[in-house]
C-alpha cells in the first residue's frame, strides 16, 4: 500500500479503574444512533494517548501491518516506518520496515528497523509479505527469511520526493533470523507490466504442488503468480472486481471449519462504500487449484464493520496451522490518516488493533470468518471484576471509570429496541461513544465524542438477529480506540475514539422498554508499551560515530563499504581495511547505560577468543572489565549474536572491538550495535 512519508517502557502495571458498584437509575432515554458534534475539553499536557495495552508504534509513524512470521520460538511482527514524519506529515513520504518481537501477539518488543528506505536506488519500501525459506528454494539458505517488497524501480528523484514511480516487487532475503535484511541486486523479480497500481505482495507456500503464489494488488484486479525459487515468477490468473474501489493488501490461506471441511480464504482491504459496505477486509470462502481461486460466493464478507481496520493481515497458529489463525489491522484509513493527537501528545502516529484469533464456522448462510481477541490478552490482566447484573429502564451510570479495559456483558433485550453502553462519558453526561444493538443492527457510534470521522463516518453499523432476545458483547477500550465483538465474533466494529483524556465514566442504556445486563465485567490490563531499541552503531558514517575512539591502524580509518552476507547497509567496522591482517587496533564505544534486556551486532572474521593471545573479539566493558565476549568463525559471512545483559541494567559499558591478532583471520568485520529488549 502506497505510504505517506519516545515512549518510555515499564513493567507491566494496571491501569485504576474505580469500580464501587452503586449504580442509580435515571429516567433519561438515549439515542444512541444520533449524531452529535462533541464539546470537547483541551487535554492536558502532560496527557498521553498512547495506548496501553494495544501495539503502538514507538515514534513518528507507522501504518501498514506486514504478515509475522514465527522464528526461533517467536513471531516476527514486522511494519511499514517512517522516521521522518514530522510537524507537516503529508509532505513526508517514505516507509521502511520496523520490527518487532512477540510470543503471543499481546506483548511486543522493538527491535529497530529491519529493512532500511534509501539502502539501493529503488529508495522506499512499501508492503509486501515475508516467509521462512525452510527448504531452501531460493538459495539463501535453509531457514533464511525471504520477503517480497513493493518500491518503486529506479525512480528520479521527483518520483522519489512524491512517491510517485513505477512500482514494482523486489526481493530481500535475511540470514539472521529476519532482523536484518539485504536487497537481492537492484532490479524487480516481478516487472511492472504497465499499471499504476502494482503492489502489496503476499507469499503462500502451496504444499500441495510445492510452489510458492504470490497476490498482487493491480487497482482493481489481483493478480496471482507462481514460483519455483521466489526469484522467478509466472503469472496465472487475474481476479477483477471494480465494485470496492481500489484494491490493496491480498491475502490467501487455507483453514477447517467447524465441521472438518477445509476452505481456502482469499481477502483483500477495499473500499465497500459504493455498496453501503464497510472499507475493511473483504473476503470470499471457496477453492483455490492452484492458478485459480473459485469463490462459493459472488459477493463478499466482511472481517469487520468499523471505520478503522485496514490494511489487515493474517497468520497462522504454529501450535496449530489449520484450524485457526491470527489476525492484526491498521487503525487507521487514508480518509484522515494524520488527524490523531496522538503526534501532538506524544509523538507517535499509528496503533494497531488487538490480535485476534480466527477461526471459520458453518452458518445457515453458508462458512464465515469469526474472531475474538486473543487468548493471550489475559495473560495480562491486572484485575478482574464482575460488577453484577443490572436492570435498566432508561440510563443508568455506573460508578466505573477507566480509558483501558475489556467490558464484557450478555444483555436480555426482548423489550427494548436499543440497548447498549455509553463509553468514555464526560462527568456531564455530554460526551460519550455507544455500542449497543437495536431489533435490526448492531453498533459503534463516536459522534458524541472526539474522533476523526466526518459526518457519515459516525456510526458503524453490522447486521443482528434480535430473533433470541439475547446479546453477548466483549468490548475493547483502549485510550484512543473501541474494538466490539458481538455474539460469535462473526460481526466486529473496530474504530479510533479520540475522548477527552478526563473523559472516563461508563453507563447503561435502553430505549422503549428495560433490559437486562447479566455479569457485566470489567478487566484490566497491564501497560505494555514497548521501549524502542536503541542503535549504539550502525558505521554507516565517515568516522566510528559520535564519541567512539581509535587506536593503532584502526585510528586512520573510519567505516568501509563492503558487500558481506548478513551486514546492515553499506558500511561495516572492518579491522583489516588499513593494513590487512598483520595491523592491528582497538575501536570503543562511548559510555552508554545498559537500559534495555538485549545487546545485539552482526559479527565476521577471525576465530581468536579473548584470553587466548592474540585476540580478534567484541567486548562488553564494564568499569573496564569484560563481562561478555565473542570472536569471529573464521568466515566473511556475518552473523547475528544476542547478549543477555538483564543483569548489569543500569551500570555504565563500553561495547569495544579487539584486534591483537596479525595471522590468518587476523580481523574482525562487525556492524549494527543495538539495545532491545
Amino acid at each position: 500500500m502506497e505510504a505517506f512519508l519516545n515512549s518510555h517502557h515499564a513493567k507491566p502495571r494496571g491501569q485504576t479503574i474505580r469500580t464501587v458498584v452503586t449504580a442509580i437509575a435515571v429516567s433519561a432515554l438515549v439515542a444512541a444512533a444520533g449524531v452529535v458534534n462533541p464539546a470537547g475539553s483541551h487535554a492536558a499536557e502532560d496527557t498521553t494517548y498512547r495506548a496501553q495495552y494495544h501495539f503502538t508504534v514507538p515514534d513518528h509513524w507507522k501504518n501498514d501491518p506486514q504478515r509475522p512470521v514465527y522464528v526461533n520460538g517467536q513471531f516476527n511482527y514486522y511494519y511499514l516506518y517512517n522516521s521522518q514524519y514530522d510537524a507537516n506529515p503529508s509532505s513526508n513520504y517514505g516507509t521502511a520496515w520496523r520490527l518487532a518481537t512477540s510470543p503471543d501477539g499481546v506483548v511486543f518488543a522493538d527491535q529497530g528497523v529491519a529493512a532500511e528506505k534509501g539502502t539501493n536506488p529503488n529508495y522506499d519500501l512499501w508492503s509486501g509479505s515475508a516467509v521462512v525459506d525452510h527448504h531452501n528454494t531460493a538459495g539463501f539458505g535453509a531457514g533464511a527469511v525471504i520477503m517480497l517488497v513493493t518500491q518503486m524501480d529506479h525512480p528520479t528523484a521527483e518520483q522519489r520526493a512524491n512517491a510517485s514511480g513505477p512500482q514494482a516487487q523486489f526481493l530481500w532475503y535475511s540470514v539472521d533470523g529476519g532482523r536484518n535484511f539485504q536487497p537481492y541486486g537492484e532490479d524487480p523479480v516481478i516487472q511492472n507490466p504497465g499499471w499504476r497500481d502494482f503492489r502489496d505482495p503476499k507469499i503462500v507456500w502451496d504444499a500441495d504442488r510445492d510452489q510458492w503464489v504470490t497476490l498482487i494488488a493491480e487497482g482493481t484486479q489481483v493478480g496471482f503468480y507462481t514460483s519455483q525459487n521466489l526469484k522467478e515468477w509466472t503469472r496465472v490468473w487475474q481476479y477483477v472486481n471494480t465494485g470496492i474501489g481500489t484494491i490493496e493488501c491480498p491475502d490467501l490461506f487455507q483453514i477447517r471449519a467447524d465441521d472438518g471441511t477445509i476452505k481456502w480464504i482469499f481477502g483483500v482491504s477495499a473500499n465497500g462504500y459504493a455498496t453501503n459496505d464497510p472499507a475493511t477486509y473483504a473476503y470470499w470462502t471457496g477453492s483455490f487449484d492452484g492458478a485459480v481461486f473459485h469463490a462459493d460466493e459472488a459477493a463478499p464478507q466482511w472481517l469487520d464493520h468499523g471505520f478503522d481496520w485496514y490494511g489487515a493481515v493474517t497468520w497462522e497458529d504454529p501450535t496449530a496451522p489449520l484450524d485457526q489463525r491470527y489476525a492484526v489491522g491498521w487503525m487507521n484509513f487514508w480518509d484522515y490518516p494524520h488527524n490523531t493527537p496522538t503526534w501532538e501528545h506524544d509523538g507517535f502516529n499509528g496503533t494497531d488493533s488487538i490480535t485476534r484469533q480466527i477461526n471459520l464456522r458453518r452458518f445457515d448462510d453458508g462458512y464465515r470468518l469469526v474472531s475474538r481477541p486473543v487468548d493471550a490478552l489475559d495473560s495480562i490482566a491486572t484485575s478482574t471484576r464482575n460488577l453484577g447484573s443490572f436492570t435498566v429502564d432508561g440510563l443508568m451510570p455506573l460508578d466505573v471509570e477507566g480509558d483501558a479495559y475489556r467490558l464484557e456483558a450478555r444483555v436480555d433485550h426482548r423489550t427494548a429496541s436499543n440497548v447498549g453502553f455509553q463509553l468514555r462519558r464526560s462527568a456531564d453526561g455530554a460526551r460519550h461513544a455507544d455500542v449497543g444493538v437495536t431489533r435490526d443492527y448492531s453498533y459503534l457510534n463516536r459522534g458524541a465524542t472526539g474522533n476523526p470521522g466526518t459526518s457519515w463516518k459516525l456510526e458503524s453499523k453490522a447486521p443482528y438477529d434480535s430473533s433470541n432476545g439475547e446479546v453477548d458483547l466483549t468490548i475493547l477500550v483502549d485510550r484512543t480506540t473501541i474494538e466490539v465483538f458481538v455474539d460469535d465474533g462473526r460481526y466486529v466494529h473496530s474504530s479510533q475514539v479520540f475522548a477527552d483524556p478526563t473523559d472516563l465514566g461508563l453507563a447503561l442504556y435502553t430505549v422503549d422498554g428495560p433490559a437486562v445486563f447479566h455479569d457485566v465485567t470489567v478487566t484490566e490490563f497491564a501497560n505494555v508499551a514497548q521501549r524502542p531499541a536503541r542503535l549504539l552503531a550502525s558505521f554507516e558514517g565517515d568516522t566510528w560515530g559520535e564519541g567512539w575512539t581509535a587506536t593503532g591502524a584502526s585510528a586512520r580509518q573510519g567505516p568501509s563499504s563492503s558487500a558481506l552476507t548478513g551486514q546492515v547497509g553499506a558500511k561495516v567496522a572492518d579491522t583489516f581495511v588499513g593494513g590487512g591482517d598483520p595491523a592491528t587496533g582497538i575501536i570503543t564505544s562511548p559510555a552508554f547505560v545498559i537500559d534495555r534486556d538485549y545487546l545485539h551486532f552482526q559479527i565476521a572474521g577471525g576465530r581468536h577468543p579473548l584470553g587466548v593471545e592474540p585476540a580478534t573479539s567484541v567486548q562488553l566493558l564494564i568499569d573496564g572489565h569484560p563481562v561478555r565476549t565473542e570472536t569471529g568463525d573464521d568466515s566473511g559471512v556475518m552473523r547475528h549474536v544476542a547478549w543477555d545483559v538483564s543483569e548489569y541494567a543500569g551500570q555504565v559499558a563500553e561495547f569495544q572491538i579487539l584486534d591483537d591478532a596479525t595471522g590468518a583471520w587476523g580481523h574482525l568485520m562487525v556492524d549494527q550495535v543495538i539495545l532491545s529488549d
